[in-house]
């Protein structure tokens, strides 16, 4: 021991500088992460063979065929949008969605010398799984599936640590090397689609392959990622959130829409986002529940392409795009966006109010429903169906290594869960954001009114979770004089505020 009682290690790495001790810390920091988050699951995830399984708007029963057709089960959920299956279809779907979690290594975040998100990022990951889940409607569609989906192991047959998960990319990076051909970054995926050999049908699947590859890339954890972590760091950066602080449900609905609309990428040109305006509190309840309004004539406006003057703005202030082969083309500007609409809501006080679970189940029945992000207090989720009175979610709470997403066949199985979990209604936090995805004005016309007829107001529920008004939002940002903590629900209710709803009014 030193004579003023410090260690020599310590003593030392002090003389090197603080670079050197923060360099250390992170260390440990890693290497408790990846004791606290590793991919551990102690018991599979149990499904009723006697109850319809709804995933992001299909129906799924795990009957087996010799039993009583499961069609009256599922129709009662709604009268259209759904489609018959089994174990293995589910699975498929399931593990098609794109699942984003906590990454270790990753480039230093914007702000900070943090290289994980691991305890902090869960709602960021749960937001980019939604976002992820509208492009995958918007490029593929929802009946699209990944063609490996069948090939992954369920998580819970073993304990995967971060060494594991190491030795595993490191396999898959060996056995794709060679047998891979390799990737034209100067050519689309329309491109290579046409040089892919064989008939039309294969041709179509290797596109899907592409934009599916692409569209991973997207969330890549890089700086360069149009969609990813680092990005929506700097972007919270400007809401008073710094790298390590705990985001919220609303706060991550207002930086995704940030981030779309400021991606440079051109394939992201055809799509934009909306945050549903207004949200206030209502005082007769003391905070209990609140009301977030959908303007419909603002919806309307983001689907129109922006204008020209905007448009070259824009491109004059893009960067070069990392690779080419991305969906879309950068030459010409789409003559309409499809739009990402998210509602911040807040169902209940301090817990979830059961009259309201009924409203959850209704949306994710949806096809056009993208998810809810929520979760359990200070543990954030990604809500995608829901079974009896139990949501079936995707888990970002698993830390995993850092994947580099600029290669050209980097390996996509660690975006894909194949092990689905559930969750008590009972258990959810009041505080969620839910997604659509409209695709154009028809599109969207056509939602709204879906959502008339399936959503009817329900005898026990006291208020809507949101309404739809006609008309723009006020121009004023309700949230701007709020300190950051402050910014989360609940909002404070104007009193300049009066709302006229002129017939376009929709109970949820």
């Amino acid at each position: 021991m030193c004579g003023n009682g410090s260690h020599p290690l310590l003593v030392q790495m002090e003389n090197k500088g603080s670079d050197e001790v923060e360099k250390m810390r992170t260390k440990f920091l890693s290497v408790w992460h990846n004791v606290k988050y590793s991919w551990a699951l102690k018991s599979k995830t149990s499904f009723s063979r006697n109850s319809p399984v709804l995933l992001l708007g299909k129906c799924y029963h795990f009957k087996a065929e010799d039993e009583d057709s499961p069609t009256e089960a599922c129709n009662d959920a709604s009268d259209q949008g759904f489609v018959m299956g089994n174990v293995e279809d589910f699975r498929k779907d399931f593990t098609s969605r794109v699942w984003l979690t906590y990454r270790e290594e990753v480039p230093p975040l914007p702000g900070s010398t943090l290289t994980s998100d691991c305890g902090w990022g869960c709602m960021l990951r749960a937001g980019q799984m939604m976002l992820a889940q509208a492009l995958i409607l918007h490029f593929l569609g929802r009946d699209w599936t990944w063609s490996e989906a069948l090939t992954l192991q369920p998580l819970d047959t073993e304990t995967w640590t971060t060494t594991a998960a190491k030795r595993l990319v490191a396999s898959l990076e060996s056995s794709l090397q060679g047998s891979l051909r390799s990737s034209d970054h100067g050519s689309s995926p329309m491109h290579h689609a046409a040089q892919a050999p064989g008939s039309a049908e294969e041709a179509d699947a290797h596109l899907k392959e592409m934009y599916h590859r692409t569209l991973v890339s997207w969330f890549g954890d890089s700086p360069s990622a149009q969609l990813g972590l680092h990005r929506l760091v700097r972007m919270g950066l400007t809401l008073g959130k710094q790298a390590g602080d705990w985001y919220g449900p609303a706060v991550v609905a207002h930086i995704l829409k940030k981030a779309v609309e400021e991606a440079m990428d051109p394939g992201l040109a055809g799509i934009t986002a909306y945050v549903s305006q207004d949200c206030t509190a209502r005082a007769e309840d003391s905070w209990s529940e609140s009301e977030c309004l959908v303007y419909s004539a603002d919806v309307i406006d983001s689907h129109r392409p922006p204008r020209a003057g905007q448009a070259s703005a824009e491109s004059s202030d893009a960067s070069p795009s990392p690779q080419n082969d991305q969906p879309g083309s950068a030459s010409n500007l789409p003559d309409s966006r499809a739009v990402v609409i998210l509602v911040p809501v807040r169902l209940g006080g301090e817990k979830t109010n059961p009259d309201y679970f009924n409203f959850a189940k209704s949306i994710l029945s949806l096809e056009y429903c993208i998810g809810i992000i929520g979760g359990k207090p200070k543990q954030a989720c990604y809500f995608v169906g829901f079974q009896d009175d139990s949501l079936i979610y995707m888990d970002p709470h698993y830390c995993q290594s850092f994947v580099d997403v600029s290669t050209s066949d980097f390996p996509l199985q660690s975006y894909h869960c194949p092990s689905p979990k559930k969750m008590p209604f009972s258990k959810m936090d009041p505080s969620c954001t839910i997604g659509f995805y409209s695709r154009s004005v028809q599109d969207y016309e056509r939602i709204r009114q879906e959502l008339s007829k399936v959503l009817q107001p329900s005898a026990k529920e006291k208020y809507p979770a949101f309404t739809f008004v006609q008309g723009h939002g006020r121009d004023y940002d309700l949230s701007a004089s709020l300190t950051p903590e402050k910014r989360e629900w609940p909002f404070i209710r104007d009193p300049r505020r009066t709302v006229t709803t002129a017939g376009d009014f929709v109970l949820l």
